[in-house]
């Protein structure tokens, strides 16, 4: 992309109220939620009429899909840094809440309930596929300790959502797991489903952690009951 320098004047002005639109968009969202977004609210906020406005985004979806796009870029972005810098699965936990804990809409908007009726295009899904990428990494780094499972199998002849990483089952398993617990925890948090609980909800995002860090596999119930009758212990799921 050509820098700021090179763009015209109009160029210039077309970018800054893309850019406000999508502010007041993510105000908008912080508020009412992304299926209340209207482009015609956000326009009047701005001063501006709503056929003005659509010569910046066309849709409604083509609004999300910049804010669903720039959500993804941001948080693929930290996962990537974190990598980086040597991060393993603990690290890229820390590195998800602290941006999911920075902007709880942001996280919403990706992770949240489906907006109704919008499909995201091939290039967003890219950028998740990237999320997970780091996270397999990661996990193909730890010991895996727990025999197989009925899961694992099921794994073996169902990844194409991991877009060709060469991962074993027993790997993409245990991103799965990691996957599902910590966006569990971080969901119910952010959502203010731990309000007046009375325990310190990043606490509980450690504990859950530190579980999913012993050696071997988190593979449910199988590994559980393999480890009440005396097989080498894995962390139930």
């Amino acid at each position: 992309m050509a820098g700021t320098e090179a763009r015209t004047p109009r160029e210039r002005y077309r970018a800054q109220v893309r850019a406000e639109v999508k502010e007041r968009a993510w105000e908008q969202l912080a508020t009412a939620g992304a299926s209340a977004l209207s482009l015609n609210a956000i326009a009047k906020h701005m001063g501006m009429t709503g056929p003005a406005l659509y010569r910046y985004f066309a849709s409604r979806d083509e609004l999300i899909t910049e804010l669903v796009r720039d959500a993804y870029r941001s948080l693929a972005d930290a996962c990537l840094a974190a990598r980086a810098a040597g991060a393993g699965p603990a690290g890229l936990a820390h590195a998800l809440r602290a941006w999911a804990v920075a902007d709880p809409q942001r996280y919403f908007l990706i992770y949240g309930t489906p907006v109704p009726g919008y499909h995201a295009p091939d290039d967003i899904t890219a950028i998740a596929r990237e999320i997970m990428t780091t996270l397999l990494d990661a996990c193909a780094e730890l010991p895996v300790a727990d025999p197989a499972g009925p899961f694992d199998g099921h794994l073996a002849d169902h990844r194409d959502w991991v877009g060709g990483h060469p991962a074993p089952p027993a790997v993409l398993h245990r991103a799965l797991t990691f996957w599902s617990r910590l966006h569990g925890v971080l969901s119910l948090e952010l959502a203010g489903h731990f309000d007046g609980m009375g325990f310190s909800p990043e606490s509980f995002y450690e504990a859950e952690l530190t579980d999913l860090c012993r050696p071997g596999r988190e593979a449910g119930p199988s590994a559980q009951s393999g480890a009440e009758s005396g097989a080498e212990s894995g962390t139930a799921s």
